[in-house]
């Protein structure tokens, strides 16, 4: 029960026994890990700034120019790497030096502390990172990352579009050599049977060949149109036909790489967060001996 003093002021129960050398604070120095938190995801946006401007300067596109699709996503996963341990050490260690100095307390539970310190801040700087770059008050920021990803897949994107839209993947370039002739239309009027060679086309590539029937049909339409012989119309055919074939080879080809490439990154990033937690702890472990012994 509680005492009274001779002023009438109530005082706290006092509770004899070990229970009386239990500290009624927490263990957990909020400012220390806000503060490691705030510097690790300052340095963070920085890095990830300076290594989006240096990304997009290494591409190019003119053909054959700047740094391929893969020298760009093995630079990516290396700056993300960096960016990470670096952010992380610094925040860790920030959070160890800054931390209230705990009296009394064995060394190895010190040396806990100080480890759940820097993951604290390390998950704090992690969680308001991501919250950051995902609202709309960094659209700066993150059309700086999408150009940078849009450079790095426009390729690909434009050499291997859906099936669904196989028609449009069909160039109008290839479509026309079948129907060029010394002949012009007096009348000036396109050749009607374009559309229905693109149909042919578009549908052969789909399915991944152009059936004898249908390749058959389009040489009788080009030697109709063009006067050219039989067999000449025959190679034309297969000429278009092979180099739509070996655009949609290139296509899907390009496309699994960048799909590896996605998720190569993604075990990357993963793994280097993985590690960033430890170099986190470890440094504020470290700042936290050296807050101790100054």
């Amino acid at each position: 029960m509680n005492t009274v003093t001779p002023r009438g002021v109530e005082q706290p129960f006092t509770v004899p026994g070990p229970a009386a050398n239990e500290s009624w604070h927490s263990a957990v120095s909020w400012p220390a890990i806000f503060s490691g938190a705030a510097v690790a995801i300052a340095i963070t946006l920085l890095l990830i700034m300076l290594g989006a401007g240096l990304g997009i300067s290494s591409l190019s596109p003119w053909p054959n120019a700047g740094a391929s699709a893969t020298t760009f996503a093995i630079s990516t996963a290396i700056g993300l790497i960096v960016v990470q341990w670096f952010a992380a050490a610094t925040g860790g260690y920030m959070t160890g030096r800054l931390r209230t100095k705990w009296v009394g307390v064995h060394t190895h539970e010190v040396f806990f502390r100080d480890t759940a310190h820097g993951f604290l801040a390390w998950a704090l700087a992690t969680v308001v990172g991501t919250m950051f770059l995902a609202s709309g008050s960094t659209s700066v920021l993150s059309g700086g990352l999408h150009a940078v990803e849009a450079a790095a897949s426009g390729a690909a994107r434009a050499a291997a579009p859906a099936l669904t839209q196989a028609a449009s993947r069909v160039s109008e370039y290839d479509v026309d050599s079948l129907f060029r002739s010394d002949k012009p239309n007096p009348d000036g009027t396109p050749q009607p049977v374009s559309a229905q060679a693109s149909h042919i086309l578009a549908a052969g590539v789909a399915s991944g060949d152009v059936p004898a029937a249908d390749r058959g049909y389009l040489a009788q339409l080009v030697a109709s149109e063009t006067g050219v012989s039989p067999t000449d119309a025959q190679k034309r055919v297969d000429d278009v036909i092979a180099r739509e074939q070996a655009a949609e080879v290139k296509g899907k080809q390009t496309a699994d790489a960048a799909r590896k490439a996605a998720a190569e990154l993604a075990i990357f990033t993963a793994l280097s967060m993985m590690i960033g937690a430890f170099i986190a702890s470890a440094a504020a472990a470290y700042g936290g001996s050296l807050r101790d012994e100054h």
